[in-house]
């Protein structure tokens, strides 16, 4: 099933490189007279996208071994993941540029202006691929930021008032995010000087025996009322039961459908926390269950559910929650997919209500796949709990 997945993947991909490169060609004078070398180029262009997504699961960890060198591989990582987010966003203005081309020449008044609409458009093509590019990267490079959100929650006692919880999400440790990125994570949380952290998930793309140092960070995490921790999709693609084991070494509670009480000045709370949501298409005894989180939980108390994937609300909501913090969607991650994320998920990012529960999402603190954060940047969330008016 992966391979037919990865195939189909493939296919799409090659698919949309022939489209772009022959719409570019087709257009384009001199690289008419050199249609040769451009279909070369064009087809290189193609293989540096796939380098680093293939070599990272087959090829680069053997070589790694060989010459003993991470250089090289990140630069490679560079290279391909950015032509591949560049290559999407111009896939898509690509394909939105031909739409407004075959309207325009429904136009007859268009036809007698005194310029070539599909040239101004493929320059303008170029200019919004490579502007989207170089403001994702900068963005991607330059960090999270920190976005403060009160939540009022019915119930909540006057003891946790006020109570600061620091989520970080999407972390995605791997290709092209190492040690010095998550160092800056755990500087920046620490400095916010939090009640409680949680991390919600996705926070390698890799195994324990490849990224181990560049997560070893996370064990600086200073919280008094300790740190939590539950998988996200991506765990169970390197390993989640390596990597449980490994963030509690690192000093992370891990809530695997359970909870645990929150007490300040003699009054508590429920964290409870649940496996990803992906799990319940797997064949486990751990598919995640947010009504068996919370078995054995004082129902008077107001509840707390970390669950990396938005999609777990109705559960959520259903067993009893007053808040679920998740992650997973980037929201988007950068422009123009920004805009398509919630043709998918009903809640993307930032502060939702459903029903009786608040749904945060955050936006991701790092990055997956292609360095581009253009229009949507990366986030720690500094949650202040407030007593509902």
């Amino acid at each position: 099933m992966h391979m037919h997945r990865l195939l189909i993947v493939l296919g799409i991909l090659a698919s949309l490189n022939v489209y772009v490169a022959f719409r570019i060609i087709s257009r384009t004078d001199w690289l008419i007279r050199h249609r040769f070398c451009a279909w070369l180029m064009a087809t290189g262009f193609f293989a540096l996208q796939l380098t680093a997504p293939l070599g990272d699961s087959a090829l680069f960890p053997a070589l790694k071994k060989q010459i003993a060198m991470e250089a090289p591989f990140t630069v490679i990582n560079w290279l391909s993941y950015s032509a591949l987010g560049i290559f999407s966003c111009l896939s898509v203005y690509m394909i939105a540029a031909d739409c407004m081309g075959a309207v325009w020449k429904r136009i007859p008044r268009a036809q007698s202006l005194p310029f070539n609409f599909e040239r101004r458009a493929l320059l303008t093509l170029g200019a919004a691929a490579l502007g989207t590019g170089v403001t994702g990267i900068g963005q991607a490079v330059s960090g999270p930021r920190v976005r403060a959100v009160n939540i009022p929650l019915s119930g909540l006692p006057a003891g946790f008032d006020g109570f600061r919880i620091a989520q970080i999400s999407d972390l995605h440790v791997g290709p092209t995010i190492g040690r010095d990125y998550t160092e800056n994570v755990v500087r920046m949380v620490n400095a916010l000087k939090p009640d409680l952290i949680v991390l919600t998930g996705d926070f390698v793309d890799g195994s324990v025996r490849e990224l181990k140092d560049d997560v070893a960070p996370l064990r600086e995490l200073e919280a008094p009322h300790g740190t939590f921790f539950v998988t996200g999709n991506h765990e169970y693609y390197s390993g989640a039961a390596e990597w449980i084991d490994e963030f509690t070494t690192l000093g992370a509670r891990v809530l695997s459908n359970e909870h645990v009480l929150i007490r300040r000045n003699n009054e508590e709370i429920v964290l409870a926390g649940v496996t990803d949501y992906s799990t319940l298409h797997m064949q486990t005894p751990d598919a995640s269950n947010p009504k068996k989180a919370l078995e054995g939980a004082p129902h008077s108390r107001v509840k707390v559910l970390l669950a990396h994937q938005p999609v777990s609300y109705r559960m959520a909501q259903a067993a009893g929650f007053d808040l679920q913090l998740s992650g997973h969607t980037h929201a988007g991650q950068y422009f123009p997919f920004s805009l398509f994320i919630r043709l998918f998920q009903r809640y993307y990012k930032g502060l939702n209500r459903y029903e009786n529960m608040w749904v945060y999402v955050n936006s991701g603190t790092g990055y997956w796949g292609p360095p581009l954060r253009a229009g949507v940047p990366s986030e720690i969330t500094l949650i202040q709990l407030k007593q509902e008016a």
